[in-house]
């Protein structure tokens, strides 16, 4: 999709046609993961000191992420991103109802 002669990312919203918005955006995705995985592995790094303080380092962080990892892609990343799209969802029908309202008040005007 184009306007005014620029190609549109696919989550980028037009305002002129009021596309709705498409995935979130790479920074948005990436923000999100981050959110998920910081706690899980700040919550496992201080479970796992309960009993692996004797342990390699790369075997804890081995068993760290085999756990962190699924969690965060089957059950955490996908939550926040349905989150996140009811959201944007949202913002975008409220400004087409705004735009609508707009457009009949020009138009009961004129």
């Amino acid at each position: 999709m184009e306007h005014e002669g620029k190609p549109l990312a696919a989550d980028e919203t037009d305002a002129h046609h009021h596309r709705p918005p498409g995935i979130a955006s790479i920074h948005v995705r990436a923000l999100l993961t981050w959110l998920v995985i910081f706690p899980l592995v700040a919550i496992g790094m201080s479970v796992m000191g309960l009993f692996a303080q004797n342990w390699h380092p790369v075997l804890r962080a081995l068993v760290l992420t085999l756990v962190v990892v699924p969690t965060a892609v089957y059950l955490g990343v996908p939550r926040l991103l349905m989150a996140y799209n009811r959201i944007a969802r949202a913002r975008y029908e409220r400004r087409i109802r705004r735009s609508q309202k707009s457009s009949a008040r020009r138009a009961s005007a004129a």
